[in-house]
């Protein structure tokens, strides 16, 4: 499964490519509440049809209307874009559903050869993070490869006569071992947009796994971590028990660029885990840091299913910035559990 900006631009580009006019929708500022970000994409073609969002629905709906009523020229009145201001007034905010007091700013463009979806497409699935410069007076776009990842940690940059976008490659998901708990968290990661990457050895554990939409290496831990290299959109959790297993892919996860690392196992496990890690395999104390063992946040998990939410809730709180101690990770949930259970009640 795609994640949501890429299935906005891939539909575009398939209708453009079918004839359709089309315009793309990008939030390019908001003011108070919101219930999209900035950078948050949509498209709608000549027939009215939509992929994408940019508000709770009442915008999308304003949007909608104006096309199905007027035609992509009336959303765009010219080949140049056009910027959209809703919410200013209380009574606007209410009519498109905004939060109290809450502004929304959108630049409309026509999808044309010049809007260089494929190429974004393209550098995307390379997983090349990528800005994309779109000229407010002409609808012309140029593209420049970033070295960053190009995930959204500000908002997109909109001037008098541009717009400014980063566009990273799809979050990625590479999971150590085949089995019920893997299956699991898989199909939550394909549900949140994730590329999902399972790597099991054995092949009595592969033999009868097979999840659609996620690849299957049969390589070692080591050899597929080296090979892919995860970058600044990659999580990495090792889910075997086996430590010949799990070991292998965390010494170089640990040493790359994943913006999560996390095996599963007891806390005494996972604190012999770190004392191999450091003392047999020399892994730094600082990449041991950020080594998340237990994986998953306290939720008292106790089926593989409520063990994948646990991790899966970890792995996107990361990527959206969340770190410890808030939420709190499984031995301090466990650990203060624990504590309330044997506390005196004042109920006594």
């Amino acid at each position: 499964m795609e994640d949501l900006d890429t299935l906005v631009l891939q539909t575009a580009l398939r209708w453009h490519t079918a004839d359709l006019p089309v315009v793309l929708v990008t939030v390019a500022r908001t003011w108070g509440s919101s219930p999209r970000p900035p950078g948050s994409l949509m498209a709608i073609n000549g027939r009215g049809e939509v992929v994408g969002s940019v508000s709770g629905g009442c915008i999308e709906d304003d949007l909608i209307h104006r096309i199905r009523e007027g035609g992509v020229q009336a959303a765009c009145a010219t080949e140049a874009p056009a910027v959209l201001r809703y919410g200013i007034s209380a009574d606007e905010a209410h009519r498109f559903g905004l939060p109290c007091g809450g502004t929304v700013e959108l630049v409309l463009e026509r999808v044309a050869a010049h809007s260089r979806l494929e190429a974004l497409l393209q550098a995307c699935q390379q997983r090349q993070g990528t800005e994309r410069v779109l000229d407010l007076r002409t609808g012309h776009v140029t593209l420049h490869p970033v070295q960053r990842d190009g995930r959204r940690d500000g908002v997109p940059r909109l001037t008098d006569t541009q717009l400014t976008t980063c566009l990273g490659p799809q979050n990625r998901l590479i999971v150590i071992g085949a089995g019920d708990l893997s299956r699991f968290l898989c199909q939550m990661a394909l549900s949140l947009g994730f590329e999902v990457i399972v790597c099991d050895p054995r092949e009595e554990h592969r033999a009868n796994w097979g999840l659609a939409g996620v690849e299957i290496s049969h390589e070692m831990p080591d050899d597929l971590i080296l090979r892919l290299r995860p970058d600044a959109r990659t999580a990495v959790v090792a889910l075997t028990h086996d430590p010949k297993l799990d070991d292998l892919a965390l010494i170089d996860a640990l040493q790359s660029e994943a913006f999560y690392v996390g095996a599963i196992g007891s806390r005494r496990n996972s604190t012999l885990r770190r004392e191999r890690l450091r003392e047999h395999f020399e892994v730094p104390e600082s990449a041991l840091e950020t080594l998340h063992g237990p994986a998953g946040l306290y939720i008292g998990s106790k089926t593989p299913a409520e063990i994948a939410l646990s991790i899966m809730a970890e792995v996107v709180a990361v990527k959206n910035g969340i770190h410890r101690p808030v939420p709190a990770p499984v031995a301090v949930g466990k650990h203060l559990h624990n504590a309330a259970l044997t506390a005196p009640s004042c109920l006594a």
